[in-house]
């Protein structure tokens, strides 16, 4: 079997991966049809991963076909088209059972591609444990690369906004234009933002958040342009989608007296110097986390089967799985527009 393995900072290759066994009478084997790079597998790129080892299969979004299932395995059968959820958890514990999969109580939860524990899904099968709980079968209506984008992407994006206290009529900040902040620009006005303001560094990324509606400015001028704008009152709700440490505390000086900040961008500074005094004077709410997929999909897929949202529309390229290697660079380099990667084995 092929898949995508991390090999040390900036040295993704195409190469043997380990041939996908069942964990046990639970799980399915997926033949994969399409998975895609997530903005969060940059870190793992630029070898800041999430695991000391290296040699593993990377990647946590991806759709296919069941070929296999555990004895144990009642929703699904062989042939079905399905997506996979990026988050896994013990399936059993009533947290997992409705769905918040991130609050696994056996402490359980997991996550495809950050280790050797579970390998990721950058590859041409792959195994996923409590299938009855971590797969969905790809609704009517829902084209292959927005079910993609439901295995993370929109979810995280969608978490976030509702973390956000976002109401009919607020102002909106949305800090990272990449493929999750230009879902939540476009989630936020769904959830009746008034304005949305998009701060992003790339001049191209701030024109697709324009063409869905925000008004768009680069970092160093945003608290300025939005003070400006707001009449010094500033955003009701921020989502910050970068993870950098420069972007939170900016979120943070976004947001108006008792406003929110929602962080959904991956951030792994173990000593983060948080603004306390900021927080404390503005009475912020702050509230950060990973997303549980499945518990998302309920309001997502009639969204996207209605057209209400287009998540697809930050797909920029399509490429066999056999240059993914290619593709990681060029979006890490943000070349030729790449944004939303979606790989084809």
């Amino acid at each position: 079997m092929k898949g995508l393995l991390y090999r040390g900072a900036r040295d993704i290759v195409f190469d043997d991966a380990p041939v996908p066994e069942p964990e046990d009478i639970r799980s399915a084997i997926v033949k994969i049809t399409a998975c895609g790079i997530c903005g969060s597998d940059l870190h793992i790129y630029q070898g800041h991963g999430f695991s000391e080892t290296n040699g593993y299969c990377v990647g946590h979004e991806a759709v296919g076909e069941v070929i296999e299932i555990g004895s144990a395995v009642s929703r699904f059968k062989s042939g079905d088209r399905v997506m996979i959820s990026a988050a896994v958890g013990c399936g059993s514990c009533p947290s997992c059972m409705a769905g918040n999969v991130t609050q696994c109580e056996t402490a359980g939860a997991r996550c495809y591609g950050l280790g050797p524990k579970l390998q990721g899904v950058q590859a041409e099968y792959t195994m996923v444990p409590v299938a009855d709980f971590g797969l969905a079968k790809i609704p009517d209506g829902v084209t292959e690369d927005q079910a993609v984008l439901l295995t993370d992407n929109l979810p995280t994006a969608w978490f976030g906004l509702k973390n956000a206290d976002i109401k009919p009529g607020s102002t909106v900040a949305v800090v990272g234009c990449g493929p999750i902040g230009l879902m939540a620009v476009e989630g936020a006005f769904l959830m009746g933002a008034a304005r949305v303001f998009a701060v992003d560094l790339v001049p191209e990324r701030r024109q697709l958040a324009e063409e869905i509606g925000a008004t768009a400015f680069d970092a160093a001028e945003a608290r300025d342009q939005i003070a400006e704008l707001t009449s010094g009152h500033m955003c009701d709700s921020v989502v910050e989608c970068v993870g950098a440490d420069a972007a939170i505390h900016l979120s943070m000086k976004l947001a108006r007296n008792a406003g929110t900040v929602s962080c959904i961008g991956v951030n792994q500074t173990m000593d983060f110097k948080f603004p306390m005094a900021l927080a404390f004077i503005k009475g912020l709410t702050f509230r950060t986390g990973t997303c549980s997929v499945p518990a998302q999909w309920p309001e997502l897929v009639p969204l996207v089967q209605a057209g209400k949202l287009r998540p697809e529309r930050t797909v920029t390229h399509h490429m066999p799985l056999s240059e993914g290697a290619e593709a990681y660079r060029m979006f890490d380099a943000r070349e030729n527009g790449a944004m939303k990667m979606i790989l084809k084995p």
